[in-house]
């Protein structure tokens, strides 16, 4: 499994990135054949003078991509937000194949 962690108007740090690593490795326990993981971390500051914080991550499997985005305050949120999501979207694709 590749994985891809892009930062987006900032520099992420190794606690940040480690968190984000970690999590994205038990993506496995979910499908056992994903070939690429792209992690994207962005600060949104569009008017607002407190800046969110979006995740977006995409999963390329085998004739299927999953997509999610999360915004909050932290990142950590934002992160667990986009991984509940996507491990739900992956759970959903599975039990449609095995039907």
């Amino acid at each position: 499994m590749n994985v891809n962690i892009q930062t987006v108007h900032f520099d992420a740090d190794d606690k940040l990135v480690d968190y984000v690593t970690r999590k994205i490795d038990k993506l496995n326990t979910f499908h056992d054949s994903i070939l690429k993981v792209d992690v994207f971390l962005k600060l949104d500051n569009v008017v607002h003078t407190i800046k969110d914080k979006v995740v977006e991550i995409r999963i390329h499997v085998p004739k299927h991509d999953f997509f999610t985005k999360a915004s909050s305050k932290s990142f950590e949120e934002s992160f667990d937000n986009a991984m509940e999501s996507v491990v739900s979207q992956i759970k959903r694709k599975k039990d449609k194949v095995a039907a």
